[in-house]
């Protein structure tokens, strides 16, 4: 089973293919679609989710798609599972794995994921619907006064919920996407952003040690190393990708299977080249696939477009597969603001 579960995970994350977060709740979705004047119906939850997983194209640029609970079971109009729409399009379908979190005892401001009980139930559930992984997020606050977070108490409690969680995915079949994000929020500089990250990855592989999680089967998903959105310091690419790069490899053991960066607060324009710049470093300091899971601006962008209409249904998915294309050349070290620019100016069609 290992040696099928490595086999997904690299279908993930190589070839200059990464992975596309469509799993806002229906809550969230809804939200989202009223500040685009859009009804938040389940009807239009779906017809948004149709025509991201049926886009033409977007099977060269996505190895996998995350949906919600709500989207796994959806169909397309024709009746047709979004999940078995997805594989015959060689994109692994996966699942968020979510349940909130609560505040951590004496460590105030800090949380800890819950939802480990009845976990294999669903992790099960969601392997017979098809999934191929599943994701799960836990996150970390710097404080903006002092250095008080993240607290050890924080960083053990978390990493070792993801671990748990790591394991009983491998067991029940799915590959585990871990997301230990340390949040841009914050006045913090890039150092204390680098101090805080490695230390979560420590103790996180740490826990997967522990837990026997066969990390050749296990994609990370994490922060890039930058200052946090308030801050007055400003860096350049090279500076973000140096401290990133250092960071990662003083905890990231070489068997993982790969690295899909989130945008985070960043503009996905940012996110891109300095994911560009990560994949034009020399291969021994990257000896895992580096690719991207950019989801929350993109989605705004294709709301924009789609406004719910039909009749906009081509633009939205022209953009949705735009933005796909120009994070899959940063994956390949092949991405420029430039070019990025050339291809809006001269609208190149979705399946080009």
């Amino acid at each position: 089973m290992t040696n099928d579960l490595a086999t997904i995970a690299q279908a993930l994350v190589s070839g200059g293919r990464g992975i596309l977060p469509i799993d806002a709740t229906p809550k969230t979705c809804n939200a989202r679609f009223i500040g685009f004047a859009i009804a938040p119906t389940e009807e239009n939850r779906r017809a948004y989710r149709e025509f991201v997983v049926t886009a033409p194209g977007i099977d060269r640029y996505v190895g996998g798609m995350t949906l919600d609970h709500e989207a796994m079971r959806q169909t397309d109009a024709d009746g047709r599972r979004f999940v078995d729409i997805l594989r015959g399009r060689r994109i692994v379908p996966g699942v968020t794995v979510e349940s909130g979190s609560s505040p951590l005892p004496f460590s105030p401001g800090e949380t800890v994921v819950e939802g480990l009980d009845g976990l294999r139930g669903r992790l099960v559930e969601y392997a017979a619907l098809g999934a191929g992984f599943a994701k799960r997020r836990a996150t970390f606050r710097i404080s903006e006064v002092g250095g008080e977070t993240p607290s050890d108490r924080a960083i053990a409690a978390n990493a070792h919920a993801l671990a748990r969680f790591a394991a009983l995915a491998q067991e029940c079949g799915i590959v585990p996407i871990l997301e230990p994000e340390v949040l841009a929020e914050g006045d913090h500089d890039i150092a204390r952003c680098a101090d805080a990250t490695e230390r979560v990855l420590r103790r996180l592989f740490a826990e997967l040690a522990e837990a026997g999680v066969a990390l050749e089967a296990m994609v990370l998903q994490p922060n890039m190393v930058a200052p946090g959105g308030a801050s007055s310091q400003r860096v350049e690419t090279a500076d973000v990708v140096a401290a990133t790069l250092r960071v990662l490899g003083t905890t990231v053991p070489v068997a993982v299977a790969g690295i899909a960066f989130i945008a985070g607060a960043e503009d996905d324009r940012i996110a891109r080249e300095r994911l560009c710049s990560l994949n034009k470093t020399m291969p021994r300091r990257r000896p895992w696939p580096l690719t991207f899971s950019y989801g929350g601006a993109l989605q705004q962008a294709v709301l924009a477009a789609w406004g719910g209409r039909s009749d906009r249904v081509l633009e939205a998915q022209r953009i949705l597969v735009h933005h796909a294309y120009c994070s899959g050349l940063a994956a390949c070290g092949a991405y420029t603001v430039k070019v990025e620019d050339l291809l809006e100016t001269f609208a190149v069609p979705i399946a080009a």
